[in-house]
């Protein structure tokens, strides 16, 4: 191959483009679509990031502003937590378009995020989903088919190849000049994506994951760089060339993302929320009422009580039974919940792994794991929120019901609804509510991203090398024609 004579083919193709307008129609529908997805996820992305900080902030204020009360009442009073989007959410927001981003902690229950972003912009239609992830996976390949489709085909077509050949041009300068001039338009592309990855530097993000981020992408659009340039020379006709690379990017990008995640949720299907709600409820029936000292799941602790401390009557114990038993329930309900919610994260990972090790059937399914595995923005992630809040709602809701076993006296409890000056002794002060701990809002190690994203990189990495032995070959094809 002859570096100069492919750089003077590149060259004269991006004249060509830009002559005919098919490069600077493509390369402003590019940009539109870039700019657009990038400017408006991180508008979205920096506002949603503040008004959850300001909402957990009146949240917790809230909460430690409530005036004396009883701790039982406090519990049941509850605690919101918001889940803010890691930095590289400005590229792709992943799982986090569609989980939850506020939880309500209360005693007795594990409850679901709510307010899914998918669900707030439903009106704004399909394009409430386009970021910048979304526009380089899945919109960007097909602007680079329209725009190098025919850049082989078309010299053979106007049989200028031929006066290429005579002037000591080779079929692989052809195809090497090709391939420059498309790799060039795939990386001005790439350049809003540097910024958004600059965003995200700024926003706390680690140099080293956002040049890993922009490395990954980079080696996607090169891969389908090389699939336009080998499939067009293995094409007799320009049109030839189009019909199989738009079949190639229906089937890559459209199609095989989600069959992939029928199959997963075919081979392990999950139990939906009622018949989950039916099997809590019928689980938690014998671990007792925390609310009720006399339910036959408390006889035992009752007497175990009374001959540790050597009394007769509950009254007398140094310590008050109600909150002993909404400890002792918590405990209980918490083990029964959590089975059932890892259990639930457990059939989740698996149908997420499923998809995960298919990837190598597509680039683009590929790059969409890589992706949200990098920008913390997958199930691993939202896992970890889930996680992380249950053990928040869990340690309040037990320094409450401490409060309650320590502070407040038995008899007093039991009458508080008929006693009014018992009922005050029962509220302690609303000093005790200054209790609560933020939920860590920090993404993943980048070492653990690295990780659980890197045999996905190797896909990727090895549909690129494939690309290349089809373009390589494709070159060989026309070496033979010509000769």
């Amino acid at each position: 191959m002859n570096a100069k004579v492919s750089m003077a083919i590149a060259k004269d193709e991006w004249r060509y483009w830009r002559r005919s307008g098919r490069g600077v129609i493509s390369g402003v529908t590019a940009l539109m679509l870039i700019v657009a997805s990038l400017v408006s996820t991180v508008m979205h992305v920096e506002t949603e990031s503040t008004s959850r900080e300001n909402f957990q902030a009146k949240a917790l204020e809230a909460f430690a502003a409530q005036p004396a009360r009883h701790p039982h009442r406090m519990i049941h009073y509850g605690h919101y937590v918001f889940r803010v989007p890691p930095p590289l959410s400005v590229i792709d927001p992943g799982v986090d378009a569609f989980a939850g981003t506020v939880m309500f902690l209360e005693g007795h229950r594990q409850n679901s995020a709510v307010f899914s972003p998918r669900y707030a912009g439903a009106r704004a239609g399909p394009f409430a989903d386009l970021s910048p992830a979304f526009t380089y996976q899945i919109l960007l390949p097909l602007l680079l088919i329209v725009l190098g489709f025919a850049s082989i085909p078309r010299e053979r077509e106007g049989r200028t190849d031929y006066f290429l050949y005579a002037a000591t041009v080779t079929a692989a300068d052809l195809w090497l000049g090709k391939t420059i001039a498309l790799v060039g338009a795939a990386g001005l592309s790439l350049v809003p994506f540097t910024i958004g990855l600059a965003f995200a530097y700024a926003a706390g993000e680690t140099f080293f994951i956002a040049l890993y981020m922009f490395i990954g992408y980079g080696i996607y659009l090169l891969t389908w760089v090389f699939l336009i340039t080998g499939l067009s020379a293995w094409a007799r006709s320009a049109v030839g060339s189009f019909s199989v690379l738009l079949t190639c990017w229906v089937l890559l990008c459209v199609i095989i993302p989600p069959v992939v995640g029928s199959v997963a949720s075919t081979a392990v299907p999950n139990k939906g929320k009622i018949a989950s709600d039916l099997l809590v409820a019928q689980a938690l029936r014998g671990s007792g009422d925390g609310h009720n000292v006399n339910d036959p799941a408390f006889v035992e602790l009752r007497a175990q009580l009374l001959e540790q401390y050597k009394v007769e009557n509950v009254a007398d114990l140094p310590i008050n039974l109600r909150g002993v038993v909404s400890q002792i329930a918590e405990t209980k309900q918490s083990e029964v919940l959590n089975a059932f919610a890892d259990n639930r994260m457990s059939e989740e990972l698996a149908q997420s792994k499923i998809v995960y090790w298919l990837g190598f059937i597509s680039p683009a399914l590929a790059l969409k794991n890589y992706s949200a595995i990098t920008a913390g923005t997958d199930l691993r992630q939202y896992h970890r929120f889930q996680h992380e809040a249950e053990a928040l709602r869990y340690n309040f809701v037990q320094k409450l019901n401490k409060l309650h076993a320590e502070e407040l006296a038995y008899t007093d409890d039991i009458q508080r609804s008929n006693d009014s000056a018992a009922e005050q002794r029962t509220r302690v002060s609303s000093t005790n509510w200054r209790m609560l701990e933020d939920v860590p809002v920090r993404p993943t190690r980048a070492v653990i991203r690295i990780f659980y994203s890197m045999p996905h990189f190797l896909i990727i990495l090895a549909w690129c090398g494939l690309m290349i032995f089809v373009g390589l070959s494709g070159m060989s094809r026309r070496a033979q024609d010509v000769n």
